[in-house]
């Protein structure tokens, strides 16, 4: 059976030169922007769909190609896969589910990677540390420019 795929972003912002993860937090459960790819949408549309309709972030700058990781199988043999994103704006708007009929996330930070580590759980902190080995700490002044090795 193949496994139920869903799909997100590690979001970063830079703010005084240094990068800044975006954390959603559900109850006491905190994630990046993601959710179910549907039928016919590629796992990166959706990835950028989820980050929309959760966070209102609708500019995300692909600077590190179209790379992801998938976390392993879990929740019933559910696989996360992440791309990684940079967001000229902070301005979070966690938006409303039409399902539940209030946002699905009750709280949103901006937060260095050594607060992201301490707040997320095992199979998010592979995704971080991922993105982290990706782009370090240090960011230049906006706007965003990947700075030279």
């Amino acid at each position: 059976m193949k496994p139920k795929l869903s799909a997100g972003v590690v979001v970063v912002h830079c703010q005084q030169q240094h990068f800044r993860f975006l954390l959603l937090r559900a109850y006491r459960y905190w994630d990046f922007p993601k959710g179910a790819v549907e039928l016919g949408e590629s796992p990166q549309a959706a990835a950028c769909r989820e980050t929309l309709e959760e966070a209102g972030l609708a500019t995300l700058e692909f600077h590190w190609g179209d790379g992801y990781i998938d976390t392993p199988p879990y929740a019933g043999g559910k696989v996360a896969r992440y791309y990684l994103a940079y967001s000229p704006s902070a301005d979070v708007v966690l938006g409303i589910s039409p399902e539940l009929g209030r946002p699905e996330h009750q709280e949103y930070r901006w937060v260095n990677y050594d607060t992201a580590r301490e707040l997320v759980g095992p199979r998010v902190r592979a995704v971080l540390d991922w993105a982290h080995r990706l782009i370090g700490d240090r960011c230049s002044a906006e706007p965003f420019q990947i700075p030279p090795p």
